[in-house]
């Protein structure tokens, strides 16, 4: 392998945590231990509720930002919460000079497709309320990935103004499973087991089919949407979700950034701060942001 000590020191920590007799209530808590970690500092941290969905707003302390990021937790749409994905949305915030909300949208099996969906929607709306849309960014990794496909979907079909861009962290695109790296990957992604994606799709689609393109937003019309960058890593399971994704994005128009990292893992970026590959893939994208939702300059005296 090419990447870093640090990396392949925690590509091994990965591989010995999974605790297949963990309930959903345990695992849930499990993942809300990373906020036990030192939060990043010069960033105000306040609990919320926007468009009637609870969140943690992220913004850097030194310099007011005009830019905002909605933030989609990742965890299978039934784990996570803004507790287990603040710190990763406070150090985006610092590198892309921006506030980010991270929401605490409904999880599966409690509430299944489409209530996520519909509270990513109602937080969007809260926030351009008061927000130029142009300077937004929706963001989310893997299910939250997969969500903020769905959301921008659910946005553009409903006519409203679309937000500047969209940063999609390995996405799950596709609940059907039917991407070749599920099958090709599964013996080497240390994050995310091939076998647990069909349990956690059933969970939430509930009744919905599994290539409903909302729930599977692979196989949605991709038409009209904004910018997006798709950062993946090439040995995970989800590879096949995020290639297709790109390439169907691209035929139908959307200009897209496809960020392919040799030898990581599902949703490395979360590794930021400790992981220098992560680092360095949080600053990619926060270029990406910066570009593509320009603040606009003060006004002069």
């Amino acid at each position: 392998m090419t990447i870093s000590k640090r990396a392949r020191l925690a590509r091994k920590t990965l591989g010995a945590t999974f605790d297949d007799t963990a309930t959903i209530e345990q695992q849930r808590a499990n993942m809300d231990q990373i906020d036990r970690l030192p939060r990043p500092r010069r960033v105000e941290y306040v609990e919320t509720a926007i468009g009637g969905v609870g969140a943690i707003v992220a913004t850097p302390t030194q310099e007011p930002p005009d830019r905002h990021v909605l933030y989609i937790h990742g965890g299978g749409y039934s784990i996570g919460s803004p507790r287990s994905h603040v710190a990763l949305g406070a150090r985006l915030a610092k590198r892309a000079a921006a506030a980010v909300t991270v929401i605490d949208y409904r999880l599966a099996p409690e509430h299944p497709y489409p209530a996520a969906i519909d509270d990513c929607v109602a937080a969007y709306r809260a926030l351009v309320a008061t927000v130029d849309p142009a300077l937004v960014t929706i963001a989310g990794d893997s299910a939250g990935g997969g969500a903020t496909l769905a959301t921008l979907c659910a946005l553009r079909d409903a006519g409203d103004p679309l937000p500047g861009c969209a940063y999609l962290l390995s996405p799950w695109t596709d609940l059907t499973a039917s991407g070749d790296s599920v099958r090709s990957k599964a013996d080497i992604d240390p994050m995310i087991r091939a076998d647990h994606i069909s349990p956690m799709a059933a969970m939430y689609a509930g009744d919905t089919p599994l290539d409903h393109p909302g729930v599977s937003p692979l196989f949605a019309d991709l038409g009209g949407l904004p910018p997006m960058l798709i950062q993946t890593g090439v040995d995970e399971v989800l590879l096949s979700d995020s290639t297709r994704l790109a390439d169907r994005a691209r035929a139908a128009g959307v200009e897209v950034v496809l960020d392919l990292a040799d030898d990581l893992w599902h949703v490395y970026p979360i590794f930021a701060g400790y992981v220098p590959e992560a680092t360095e893939a949080l600053i990619r994208a926060a270029v990406f942001i910066r570009a593509r939702t320009p603040a606009r300059a003060p006004a002069p005296a």
